[in-house]
């Protein structure tokens, strides 16, 4: 029997369709862009939902294909902010011929380690961070359960929007961008000196950048480590680029490159934070955390 997931966040939507034996068949992803300027808005916009919809046909039409009836379909902080998210969930709903289920800040940062510390059994002492396009989940594990977990309103999408207007952002932007990020992350407890594990595409887009890869892997990506020194060199190379010139380094998805400097910066700023020794790579985010519960 196969089963499927789908992540709907704020900029991609994800598909991960795995067989009895949890061997992906089928793992995608596709850029929506759904909370485009949800932050100065509050609600979701036409475009914005159509690019949604329009994924939503083409997943179903991948599940019909592998024989999968109904899948389990989870919205993040997007559809939890939206004051209009029904005029998305309700269509995508038919499409998909499943609900959504809008999930907690709480909840997606339970899965999220749900498949880290499947990933990383190893890893006694950690914290797990899922950065997204609206929200970034801070999770700290010990023996392999969770200790805390926090979900706090700054990601790629959201970030860049309301600082990085100019194309390459200006220092001005960025100090204003590091500020915000110190914002939320400065009232946080979390232990010092524990390695981090971060998920999501923020995060293996670095790994892929750090390694110049031609054609993404996940097996080369998941396990990659960073330096804290290592992230800000990559950090300030984002930066300093335009987007043109982003899209054109090797390891980038194209979709991404508008916004990843803010990810990344989110990254480094809570390194820096907590002084980590290390900062580790997952490609297993939510979706896995959904076919491992």
């Amino acid at each position: 029997m196969q089963t499927a997931a789908i992540d709907i966040g704020t900029n991609t939507m994800l598909l991960l369709i795995v067989d009895e034996h949890r061997k992906p068949i089928i793992d995608v992803c596709r850029f929506a862009r759904l909370g485009q300027g949800l932050d100065a808005s509050g609600a979701l916009t036409e475009d914005a939902i159509a690019r949604g919809l329009a994924v939503c046909r083409e997943y179903r039409a991948l599940l019909d294909e592998h024989g999968v009836t109904t899948p389990i379909v989870v919205g993040t902080q997007a559809l939890r902010e939206a004051t209009n998210r029904d005029a998305f969930t309700v269509p995508a709903h038919d499409i998909l011929r499943a609900p959504v289920e809008v999930i907690s800040g709480e909840r997606e940062a339970q899965l999220t380690f749900a498949s880290v510390a499947r990933t990383f059994p190893e890893l006694a002492r950690v914290i797990v961070v899922d950065v997204g396009g609206g929200s970034t989940e801070i999770v700290v594990g010990e023996a392999g359960s969770i200790a805390s977990a926090t979900s706090i309103p700054i990601g790629a999408v959201r970030l860049t929007e309301r600082h990085l207007k100019n194309d390459p952002p200006s220092p001005e932007e960025a100090r204003a961008l590091f500020r915000d990020i110190d914002m939320h992350v400065g009232a946080l407890e979390l232990p010092g000196g524990v390695p981090i594990v971060a998920t999501a595409g923020t995060a293996t887009t670095l790994a892929a950048l750090a390694m110049r890869l031609v054609t993404y892997d996940a097996t080369l990506v998941t396990g990659y480590r960073m330096t804290s020194m290592a992230l800000d060199a990559q950090l300030a190379r984002l930066l300093t680029a335009n987007i043109a010139a982003r899209r054109a380094m090797r390891g980038m998805e194209a979709g991404r490159a508008d916004v990843i400097a803010g990810g990344v910066a989110i990254l480094s700023r809570l390194v820096a934070r907590i002084e980590a020794p290390e900062l580790v790579i997952a490609d297993r985010g939510v979706r896995w955390g959904i076919i491992y519960s």
